[in-house]
């Protein structure tokens, strides 16, 4: 073998950080012996895998396209190495949620795979899908779990469960005593929203397309919980997933409202890069992900069972 894996994970390193320097001190090792690693392996095939613009590096067309088969490749060499050394059959692995799923699903599914699995560390980023889909597909976790219907050329999009968003207000709200809201009601009143890039305004968008240009959109946050405080203070009305409001209805410092005619279900999806190589790990959180979602919600796919 003419390459070896630190050459590797040294590649991938300054392919993160755009920076020999910077690379080399990630993997705590010295600039030089970074930089000739790095040298040596181009040097061996008579290649370059970066365009250099002073001490920038920027990946060029064949290292984009080695990037995920070096990530693969090192991925195996981690979940072999963690087999031998701890015998576990669950290595390290970095997830991304959205708002809604990472506060009120995913950090239990967290807590069930650490207990299944407690030498296996987990890593858990929570954003918006746009932001999640983005770090999907540059290799910065290992798998997505977005609610929002997103396409990408290089992402595995499969369907894990369905959700639906409620449009809601303080029970003191004039709209709270009404049996059913018609769309006069909804242009009247004063939104509460999440911003442009979530999953949750993706579907809102969608399923008031027809009224969103004349709606009063009141506030644009990008936090579920934000949004309940405010329209507990009678700041509006806001439409977020059921999921995040479950304990609020039980408790009625926040009530549901019938909106007729407008089509609020979705889904939430696993992401992952197509090119990535699908750990054990990754397949033991898929597998637990539907083993703790209802069975009337669980939406049936061959692919979370590989």
């Amino acid at each position: 073998m003419h390459f070896t894996l630190r050459q590797l994970q040294i590649f991938l390193a300054a392919a993160d950080h755009e920076n020999i320097t910077r690379a080399a001190q990630s993997l705590a090792m010295s600039q030089s012996a970074a930089s000739s690693a790095l040298k040596e392996l181009e040097q061996q095939f008579d290649i370059q895998l970066f365009d250099r613009v002073g001490k920038r590096l920027q990946l060029n067309e064949l290292g984009r396209l080695m990037r995920p088969r070096a990530e693969a490749l090192l991925a195996r060499a981690a979940e072999l190495e963690a087999a031998l050394a701890r015998h576990a059959d669950a290595g390290p692995i970095k997830v991304g949620a959205t708002m809604s799923i990472g506060n009120y699903l995913a950090v239990g599914i967290m807590a069930g795979y650490m207990a299944r699995y407690p030498d296996a560390k987990v890593e858990l980023a929570v954003a918006n899908t746009e932001s999640i889909v983005a770090k999907v597909a540059n290799f910065e976790l290992d798998l997505g779990l977005i609610e929002g219907e997103f396409q990408h050329p290089e992402l595995e999009v499969i369907p894990w469960r369905d959700d639906e968003l409620v449009v809601f207000s303080a029970p003191s709200h004039p709209l709270a005593q009404q049996p059913a809201l018609a769309d006069t009601d909804l242009l009247a009143v004063k939104w509460i929203l999440r911003e442009h890039g979530s999953g949750t305004r993706q579907t809102f968008d969608r399923a008031m397309h027809d009224l969103l240009p004349n709606m009063h959109l009141l506030l644009e946050l990008q936090h579920t919980e934000a949004i309940k405080r405010a329209v507990e203070a009678g700041l509006g009305v806001g439409c977020i997933s059921r999921i995040t409001l479950e304990v609020a209805f039980a408790r009625r410092t926040l009530v549901p409202l019938n909106v007729p005619g407008r089509d609020l279900r979705r889904r939430f999806y696993f992401i992952l890069h197509k090119q990535k190589y699908r750990s054990a790990g990754i397949d033991h959180w898929l597998r637990l992900c539907r083993e703790m979602t209802p069975a009337d919600k669980l939406i049936d796919d061959p692919r979370c069972a590989r």
